[in-house]
């Protein structure tokens, strides 16, 4: 089983219109084609993150998640072309374990004792990097400093699948997304959780500075690599807006 996580990044002004689509013709179209395969089909609306928050390469619409028992062959595949948004939106997706392959922190809390605000991050080692290199630095280096310094209560990541793994589907000829606004070249999937956002302005001021850069790093500061291109993040709680799998119905 693997599990699809796609991030979108929109201009504000364009939410109505987007909001339609996804509820009237986007969802219900993956869910009727590719019900079969898709276990579950859940959507979140991220939180309005602060002004300070934004800087770290931060997506402010939809992350939909897709548990997928098997994919089904790329394609068009006897259906219609998908129903084009009314604007294209930044897009950063990718297939991951449906289960974390690594889990650091918090997994003896119980639900109710702490509040869930969930940074997730994709993230990906610098064109050039090994991913051997970039795995020995983030499992030991960055992840012990993390544990030790505190602040995020729960933390957990899980490795990209590498193998190339096209969503289904397809949109109408011409009228495809531009190539630039999709990225998909992640290597991993984190989550740190905090309990407000003043937690994790402080993890921002206190811990980030102290944390050890890798020889390939492109900036100083952390994450160590351009926010917006090489790591996204958005800010979730703990349960999705939308389980379109159960909620949402299409004709086709």
């Amino acid at each position: 089983m693997l599990k699809s996580i796609v991030m979108h990044d929109i201009a504000m002004e364009h939410v109505a219109a987007m909001e339609r689509w996804y509820w009237r013709e986007h969802a219900p179209e993956i869910n009727r084609r590719f019900g079969p395969w898709l276990v579950r089909h859940d959507s979140y609306l991220p939180v309005d993150a602060p002004p300070d928050a934004r800087g770290a390469g931060y997506f402010n619409w939809r992350v939909t998640e897709g548990w997928w028992r098997e994919m089904p062959e790329p394609g068009p595949r006897g259906n219609l072309a998908f129903s084009v948004p009314p604007q294209w939106p930044r897009v950063a997706a990718g297939f991951f374990a449906a289960q974390p392959t690594d889990d650091f922190v918090g997994a003896d809390v119980q639900p109710g004792e702490r509040q869930v605000l969930r940074w997730t991050t994709l993230s990906a080692y610098p064109a050039g990097v090994l991913p051997a290199e970039g795995e020995r630095w983030f499992l030991e280096t960055l992840v012990p400093q993390l544990v030790r310094a505190g602040g995020a209560w729960r933390i957990f990541s899980t490795l990209a699948h590498k193998q190339p793994l096209p969503l289904p589907g397809e949109w109408p000829a011409g009228r495809r997304p531009p190539p630039e606004s999709v990225l998909h070249h992640w290597d991993r999937l984190t989550e740190l959780w905090f309990e407000t956002f003043a937690d994790w302005r402080q993890w921002m001021r206190e811990v980030a500075p102290t944390l050890t850069p890798p020889p390939w790093a492109t900036q100083t500061a952390f994450p160590f690599v351009q926010p917006g291109r090489d790591f996204v993040g958005t800010f979730l709680l703990e349960r999705p807006t939308d389980e379109f799998a159960r909620d949402a119905r299409g004709t086709l």
